[in-house]
């Protein structure tokens, strides 16, 4: 296994290395800008608590909490783990993108990351918020459909009116023309 990494890291820097040029433009922000909006219906999927739609975004072999001990693995699966936050009674999740990207070396996986608020008891007068970050990889299906593939979330905090407000006004609808660069950690 260790020869194997070995290569594969090798294999990267020498791909890297060869393919600094940037994808064309109308090509990159085409499947950057796909994904931008894939990922909003996603999120509008939980909002609506439409599990049908939420299950119609999963890839087959799709893995939820890829940073965790313990990941959910599987479309169906997910889409049974996410019900009750799709149902959005005692819990739910709002998020928004606010940097995709595709891969210039494979096309048809994209990449999505921005902030998503956690709301407990989302109908009571003493719900409790937290903000944090998901990070999402997305594939393009041979039918041409983008669904995720891997999932996972970090750096929840409580989070109190004032900053509720902002992540709402946050959301953008449109993608960016231009790919924005994250914040460094």
């Amino acid at each position: 296994m260790a020869y194997g990494l070995a290569g594969l890291l090798a294999f990267s820097a020498a791909a890297s290395a060869e393919t600094d040029a940037p994808m064309p433009t109308s090509v990159a922000t085409s499947a950057r800008c796909d994904v931008w909006a894939r990922e909003l219906s996603f999120a509008r999927s939980v909002a609506e608590h439409d599990a049908a739609a939420f299950r119609a975004h999963l890839h087959t072999g799709a893995v939820f909490g890829v940073g965790r001990d313990r990941q959910t693995r599987g479309g169906d699966a997910i889409a049974q783990r996410w019900a009750g936050i799709v149902e959005g009674k005692a819990i739910t999740i709002e998020w928004y993108p606010t940097h995709t990207v595709e891969s210039a070396e494979a096309p048809g996986v994209a990449w999505s990351s921005g902030p998503s608020l956690v709301i407990e008891n989302p109908s009571a007068a003493d719900a409790r918020y937290s903000i944090g970050t998901f990070h999402s990889v997305w594939h393009r299906g041979d039918d041409g459909v983008w669904r995720v593939l891997f999932d996972d979330g970090a750096d929840s905090r409580p989070a109190d009116a004032e900053q509720v407000r902002a992540f709402r006004a946050g959301r953008r609808e449109a993608c960016p023309e231009s790919p924005v660069t994250p914040p460094s950690a």
